[in-house]
């Protein structure tokens, strides 16, 4: 594989940041991307989740910004918040060293005028949902004139959602001389279209994914009641983090709290949910303080979640694509993992499914049948993060030589803007929160909480 440093014209800047993350080489889909984004070419690229997609568009994104420039020039759009988010931290941490480089994240679920404010300062880059970068074009509040490159992330994704005709509106603001760069998992005849429509003279690249499902062992279980095939399945594999699908709202919070109530530590996530409660369910899950993850498909593609060691299809997804991004949650890494599809005999959904997994046999004497999936861990809160300056080496540093914590007691450590969680061992964390009363991080006293 090509390392990044034979990139001719790539900054120690944008280098350093690299190697510091452990990406020394570039992978298939970086190695064709990047050349012909650095030439202007439209590209149209399929790539699956895991084949580093974001920093083949991300990198020589930011190697042709104008710093200079306090105007966007750069245009992401993404189909969730989360994804907005995922592109907005990796990019971040890439431009680290690029001095005052601005990114700017544009999603529902927080306040537009906050938004335009920050808009109104500037920015270099803006990764955005369609919803709203159409709110703040039609209140004047967004101009897309100086745009020279517009990406389209997870395009399949939007076009499954709705956004066909928003996406167009959304680039027609845009001067037609931009590079426009589409990246999606696969390639229906909607792409097609939407590439044919959007894109001049593109080239095409298609990758075989470093991610694929090789490495994940798929079962399916036939049953008549799902809430008793589930907590079966559970028993079976006794796994350390669960991620179930649902296929609406309404079945993620009944199965949540029927999880809670038979003893396991479940949260959920759903398009319904506030920002900041779908960012703090996806940070519980992540960080193993609540090992239960109950979802609808917002969380199936766009979340990098790693380490998760099963997944059951609680409802079955009436989309092959949909079954295959949402068991690719799992395995990844080069880890092996698991995925379960419960399904009710005779359903005309499962055709795919069955084709290709293995029926599961279950041994209902095993003494593992009152298997909980529970944390000794939960998740505190800080009012303060990277704006405030704070890092990791700050908060243990604290924990331990202030307040006597041993390493073990902490555990995942998450800074956003101006929010950082910390899962911290259940023994100590009320002592904790009494004690980040008085005590102090970098000489600022910060307010702590408890997640629910």
């Amino acid at each position: 594989m090509t390392p990044f440093s034979t990139i001719d014209t790539l900054p120690e800047a944008l280098l350093k940041p690299l190697n510091e993350q452990g990406f020394t080489t570039m992978t298939p889909v970086q190695e064709q991307s990047i050349p012909l984004i650095l030439q202007g070419k439209d590209l149209l690229v399929q790539s699956k989740t895991g084949s580093g997609k974001t920093i083949a568009f991300a990198l020589p994104s930011l190697m042709k910004t104008n710093l200079g420039n306090n105007t966007p020039q750069t245009l992401i759009i993404t189909p969730t918040r989360e994804l907005a988010e995922q592109v907005a931290a990796q990019i971040r941490t890439l431009a680290s060293a690029l001095p005052n480089f601005k990114a700017l994240t544009l999603y529902g679920g927080v306040p537009l005028r906050a938004q335009a404010d920050s808009l109104a300062k500037g920015a270099h880059m803006l990764i955005g949902t369609p919803g709203r970068l159409l709110d703040h074009l039609s209140k004047g509040t967004l101009d897309l004139g100086s745009i020279e490159r517009v990406v389209l992330d997870e395009a399949d994704r939007m076009l499954d959602m709705g956004f066909y005709d928003d996406i167009l509106k959304i680039v027609a603001q845009a001067k037609r001389t931009q590079q426009r760069l589409l990246f999606s998992a696969t390639f229906p005849e909607k792409i097609k279209t939407l590439a044919q429509t959007l894109l001049k003279s593109p080239q095409i690249i298609s990758v075989t994914p470093e991610h694929t499902n090789d490495q994940i062992e798929t079962f399916v279980l036939s049953t008549h009641n799902r809430e008793k095939a589930l907590q079966q399945v559970i028993n079976t594999f006794m796994p350390k983090s669960l991620l179930i699908f649902c296929n609406t709202k309404a079945d993620t919070i009944t199965l949540t709290q029927k999880l809670q109530q038979t003893g396991h530590a479940a949260t959920t996530i759903h398009g319904d949910l506030e920002q900041a409660a779908r960012q703090e369910a996806i940070i519980k899950f992540s960080n193993g303080s609540s090992p239960v993850l109950v979802a609808t498909d917002v969380a199936s593609r766009g979340i990098d979640i790693d380490n998760v060691d099963l997944v059951v299809n609680y409802d079955l997804p009436f989309d092959k694509e949909v079954y295959t991004h949402r068991i690719g949650r799992t395995g990844r890494a080069g880890a092996s993992g698991r995925a379960v599809s419960l399904y009710t005999p005779g359903s005309i959904k499962t055709s795919y499914i069955l084709e290709e997994a293995k029926k599961l046999e279950i041994d209902t004497t095993q003494n593992s049948r009152n298997f909980r999936l529970v944390s000794d861990f939960e998740t505190i809160a800080l009012n303060g993060g990277k704006k405030q300056k704070l890092r990791k080496g700050d908060i243990l540093g604290t924990f331990c030589k202030e307040m006597g914590l041993e390493a073990e007691q902490i555990g995942g450590i998450t800074l956003m803007a101006n929010r950082t969680y910390i899962a911290i061992d259940k023994s100590v964390s009320r002592k904790v929160l009494k004690m980040l009363k008085s005590v102090r991080i970098k000489k600022r006293k910060y307010i702590a909480w408890l997640v629910d």
